[in-house]
């Protein structure tokens, strides 16, 4: 018996250790599944991640593309704008040139000192008007009671009077000039321009 007793113990033994042998097995398996999930887990983590940075990445540079690309047709519309503005503006400078030779224009000009005399009531000023219009000057300083001193200004380029006095501290200004300069900040302003 005791070679059976020892078979006995052997094949115990054996039993054990492919029992012990299985279940390591079955935990060697169990730790790669669980190694395998948990890493597939990470890598999808990390796709995902990289997914959005990239996503990210790709909208910023097409969103600093797109602003680039906005600024720069804001800035050909303000050059178009503002080649219209003084193309319209020029076509009214000729205008206002052209009205300065008629007949109506004297009228005008005595109309624009008025309105200067009536400022400075009665006052020392000195009136400035465009060299053209010197030819005036008595007729202008008559409507501000004979105190007034008429000068050329070669500022003003289209016509009208523009006066000083330096006892009130104040300019009275009524040129073309500066009403039509006037007109072209109402313009810019209220104008739907558009360019196609």
């Amino acid at each position: 018996m005791p070679k059976n007793k020892t078979d006995n113990f052997l094949k115990a033994i054996k039993k054990y250790a492919n029992a012990q042998k299985n279940a390591m097995r079955g935990e060697v398996k169990q730790l790669k599944t669980e190694r395998l999930k948990e890493a597939e887990e990470r890598a999808k983590r990390d796709r995902d991640r990289l997914v959005r940075e990239k996503l990210v990445e790709a909208r910023n540079r097409n969103t600093a593309i797109l602003a680039g690309k906005t600024q720069e047709g804001q800035k050909k519309l303000f050059i178009e704008r503002s080649k219209m503005v003084d193309e319209i503006f020029g076509m009214a400078t000729e205008k206002l040139m052209a009205y300065t030779q008629t007949d109506a224009y004297p009228a005008k000009l005595r109309e624009c000192a008025g309105a200067v005399a009536e400022v400075f009531e009665g006052r020392d000023c000195v009136v400035y008007v465009s060299e053209r219009d010197l030819g005036a000057a008595e007729e202008i300083k008559a409507l501000f009671g004979g105190n007034a001193e008429v000068k050329a200004d070669k500022t003003i380029k289209l016509g009208g009077v523009r006066g000083y006095c330096a006892e009130m501290g104040i300019i009275a200004d009524e040129t073309l000039d500066s009403k039509l300069e006037e007109q072209r900040g109402w313009f810019v302003e209220n104008a739907a321009l558009s360019v196609l």
